[in-house]
Formats: structure tokens, sequence, C-alpha cells
């Protein structure tokens, strides 16, 4: 779908990283922006630069609470009629090994990074459908396609995000709603959320980069955004070799296997 005036776009995690970023895209390209974020001081913050651009609107939400995805939505509906776009892009990290996690931090990881963008998207998919009109782009990763150690609860968040998002964009197909869904699949974005990964063959994603590539694909309708080209290999590298090889490729020859070993992640 084209983001043009009057657009209405819905960014979660939008007060920061490539959230902020995409939605100064949007306002840019004209459209009336609504950021769903838990830090109200970054809101406050992005709103107060983003009024230069043009409308913009801040709810404070905690994604992992069904009972704030429920009431806000439930505002934004009342207060700006339905959306256009919704960019399913907060999430959250924890890296460490699986032993060390605490069932918390696994439970909060599945919800934030899978359940909410379920949960989100049933609240604004019903009247896309009604209007035959409308777009969902969710934010998983590179890690939703490729094992790797010490993200074992974040790459199985991911690869349940994959799944659903691309179940749902062939149920909006089957069903011929017009509702297109973009599945973004990136690998290591330099935002802060993965301060300490080193990445010595793959480079690190540029945020502005990242988020432009998001915003085209969605204007192109693409099904899925990878980044980088690499990204694009990955299925067919695990189809044709055996799991010994694929291990030996992106572990000891692209040293994914270690990128996460002094990972620290955002310090605040």
């Amino acid at each position: 779908m084209k983001i043009t005036n009057g657009t209405l776009v819905l960014i979660t995690g939008g007060a920061s990283g490539i959230g902020k970023l995409m939605g100064q895209i949007a306002l840019q390209k004209g459209a009336e922006l609504i950021i769903w974020d838990i830090n109200q001081e970054k809101i406050d913050e992005t709103m107060k630069t983003f009024a230069k651009i043009g409308k913009v609107t801040g709810y404070q939400v905690d994604v992992s609470k069904l009972d704030q995805i429920t009431d806000t939505a439930a505002l934004v509906k009342q207060n700006h009629g339905p959306i256009d776009l919704l960019i399913n892009n907060a999430g959250i990290v924890v890296g460490k090994l699986f032993q060390d996690h605490t069932p918390e931090e696994i439970t909060r990881t599945m919800y934030i990074n899978a359940n909410a963008l379920m949960y989100i998207a049933l609240q604004f998919l019903p009247a896309m459908i009604t209007r035959k009109s409308g777009h969902i782009c969710n934010i998983a990763s590179s890690a939703g396609l490729i094992s790797n150690p010490r993200m074992s609860v974040y790459a199985a968040s991911k690869w349940a995000a994959i799944g659903w998002s691309d179940s749902l964009r062939i149920e909006m197909q089957q069903q011929k709603t017009k509702v297109g869904i973009t599945t973004v699949t990136p690998y290591y974005i330099n935002t802060g959320m993965f301060d300490g990964v080193r990445s010595s063959i793959i480079p690190i994603l540029k945020p502005d980069k990242a988020a432009r590539k998001i915003i085209r694909g969605i204007e192109g309708n693409k099904f899925f955004v990878k980044m980088p080209l690499i990204i694009h290999f990955v299925r067919l590298c695990q189809g044709l070799m055996p799991i010994w090889l694929f291990d030996l490729l992106v572990g000891k020859v692209l040293g994914i296997y270690k990128t996460m070993e002094h990972f620290e992640g955002r310090k605040n």
C-alpha cells in the first residue's frame, strides 16, 4: 500500500529505534502517525520532535498486557477511526543461555514478540477486511529462520511470529480481502537492542537504511522483507545441506553462532 496524505499509521515500539525512524518516514509522506510505546518519556520526546513534521499522537502501552492492548485499541478507534497501516514493531531480547532464563523472562519474551502481534492485529484487522483495504507489517527477525545460541527464547518467539504472519498472508489472499501482510526478517540492526553483538562477516544493519527498506517493502506490497541479501538464501541452504554442513557454514565460516557471546543489550 502507498503511504500518502491522510494514511493512518500505527507503529508499536514507535518511540525509539527503527520504529521511530519508520514513523518519521511515514510522516514525511503525509501520513498521520500513532505511536504505541512503553516509555512515556520517549513518547513525549518523539512527539515533540515529530510535531514539526506532521500529526502524531502517542499512547503509553505495555503490549505484554492484553487489557492495555484492548483498552488502548478502543481509544484509537474512538479518537482516530480505522487504521490503514499497522506496523507490529515492539520487541525485546534476553541474551543468555537457555538454562539461565527465568520463567518470567520466557513468558514475557513470547508474549511481546509473538502473542502481542496477534492480539494487536485482532483489534484492527476486522475493520481492514470490512473496508477491503489495509496493511499489516510484522517485524520478525532472521533469528526466526536460523537457530542461534544465547537467544533460544528470542528465536522461538520470532519463529512463531514468522509462522503466524505468513499464514495470515495466505488467509488474506484466499479470502480476497485486499489486506496486505508483510513479514520482515532482518539481521542484527544497530539500534542499541543488540549492543555487544559482534559480527565480523555479515555487517550489522544501519537503522535508517533498514527503516527505509521496510517502508519500501510495505509500499511495494512485498510478502517478505529480508536483509541483508544473504538472508534470502537461508531456507535454500537449510533444504540442500545436511545439518552438520549448515552448522559449519553458519557457525564456523560466518561466525553467527558466536555473535551473542558478548551481548549486553540496551543499557536502559
